[in-house]
């Protein structure tokens, strides 16, 4: 399967490895656009740059030198129709930081952002960190290109670490994982008052949105900083929880369940691998999240909480492991206790997050505080993945499609008090651009 290989060494998301060359892109120094000088400085940056530029989306800064493409390979199906020819301005920059895990633009600096501003801006601003331990311009193909066409501007974080070690980043377990809470937060304060620098006033809208490790990002910020916001995209957001479910209650299981299942079939094992959350069904997408995600996932996320830990991934056991590590969880634990609008997506053969472990449980948590600013949409057939979908285009669903419809749904929400249509399953359509379309009120 040729398209699979090719996603092995570049997909990243919640932690997936990275090539070394998409782990140290740089922009090129030749980068070709008008310099400029907008009347704007990011408020805490150590370091900024501006560019004007004739199209902010990746259909230009691909060749101007304005991305990297490393950092959102995969991430999207190779049929997403994406519009482009968006004029305005690029900051490129970044914060105070001690680590260095970040070689963009040849900085070796951590805690960049980027920031668009376009020229024709119709008065809102869309934050974002990347997925995974990707960086800055991970979601540039995904959201930034999509809410630069409507007029918003855009920001994003690299959320002060990245990189498959990115655990090597702070003093104490969790360190590294509260920062990327902190400079979310950070960004969007910074965010808003370049917008108000360049536009003459305030976002009268500002959404948070994010893809898995983004995801989790959007949640938390809803929960703990409603203030900034006026809602978010949450698509197939990471669940923490001290007590569970997490990462470290069902992977282990499932690295010890399936190399018994791959090698024999064997029926016991594949019941495991149901039992931890794995969607019957999805087993064609086992292998590559095998070879890809499980192993290295379970192994830098329990670095990052559990250092001290020596045993074999396959034989963690969280419940038994001293309360420290509980606490340390504890740090970036989620709560369902959002107070802005939220629309959550995830997909049901999510292989990395099974939903019944993830979402599902998130959007219990939401219910039981009785908040009535929650929608949550289990899309069928949908994988962590959207790029796998080239691949497997008789099986799968891209996820990106109904997150733009999601979006919209929130606009509609928050400016004309229109509520989306009620949570519930999207099912798979039989026919039709399943890569571009999506409708919501296909739930049944």
């Amino acid at each position: 399967m040729p398209k699979v290989r090719s996603l092995l060494t570049a997909t990243a998301f919640t932690g997936a490895a990275l090539t070394a060359a998409a782990l140290t892109a740089a922009l090129p120094a030749q980068a070709r656009a008008r310099e400029c000088a907008p009347r704007v400085t990011v408020p805490g940056a150590q370091k900024q740059v501006a560019a004007c530029l004739d199209d902010l989306t990746t259909a230009g800064t691909v060749a101007s030198g304005h991305t990297v493409p490393a950092d959102w390979a995969g991430l999207q199906s190779t049929a997403t129709a994406n519009p482009a020819h968006v004029p305005g301005v690029q900051i490129d920059g970044y914060f105070p930081d001690t680590s260095t895990f970040n070689t963009n633009n040849g900085w070796n600096h951590d805690a960049q952002f980027v920031i668009r501003l376009p020229e024709h801006w119709t008065g809102g601003l869309v934050v974002a960190g990347p997925p995974g331990n990707r960086r800055q311009y991970a979601n540039d193909f995904t959201i930034s290109d999509w809410a630069l066409s409507k007029g918003y501007a855009y920001a994003a974080t690299d959320k002060g670490n990245s990189g498959t070690e990115f655990y090597k980043d702070g003093k104490r377990p969790g360190d590294a994982m509260v920062e990327w809470n902190d400079r979310l937060t950070q960004l969007t304060r910074a965010a808003k008052k370049v917008v108000a620098g360049r536009y003459g006033h305030s976002p009268r809208r500002t959404y948070a949105a994010g893809i898995s490790n983004g995801g989790y990002l959007v949640r938390w910020q809803l929960e703990n900083h409603p203030e900034l916001y006026d809602g978010g995209i949450d698509a197939e957001g990471t669940l923490w929880r001290a007590d569970g479910p997490n990462l470290f209650t069902y992977l282990p299981s499932i690295l010890r369940a399936y190399p018994s299942y791959a090698a024999t079939g064997d029926p016991s094992a594949h019941k495991a691998l149901l039992d931890a959350g794995l969607a019957p069904g999805s087993e064609f997408l086992w292998p590559f999240h095998d070879q890809v995600y499980w192993g290295l996932t379970q192994t830098i996320y329990r670095k990052e909480f559990d250092p001290s830990y020596t045993g074999d991934e396959a034989d963690y056991n969280y419940a038994a492991r001293p309360r420290s590590v509980h606490k340390a969880v504890a740090r970036v634990a989620l709560m369902g206790r959002i107070r802005k609008p939220l629309i959550t997506l995830q997909g049901t053969y999510d292989s990395l997050l099974p939903i019944g472990t993830d979402s599902d449980v998130y959007s219990r948590m939401v219910r039981a505080r009785g908040s009535a600013l929650y929608r949550y949409y289990r899309v069928e057939a949908a994988n962590h993945v959207d790029g796998l979908y080239d691949t497997y285009p008789d099986k799968l669903r891209p996820l990106l499609p109904c997150i733009r419809s999601a979006f919209r749904a929130l606009e509609s929400w928050t400016t004309k008090h229109q509520s989306p249509p009620a949570s519930a399953t999207l099912p798979r359509p039989a026919t039709g651009d399943l890569v571009n379309t999506c409708s919501l009120e296909s739930a049944s």
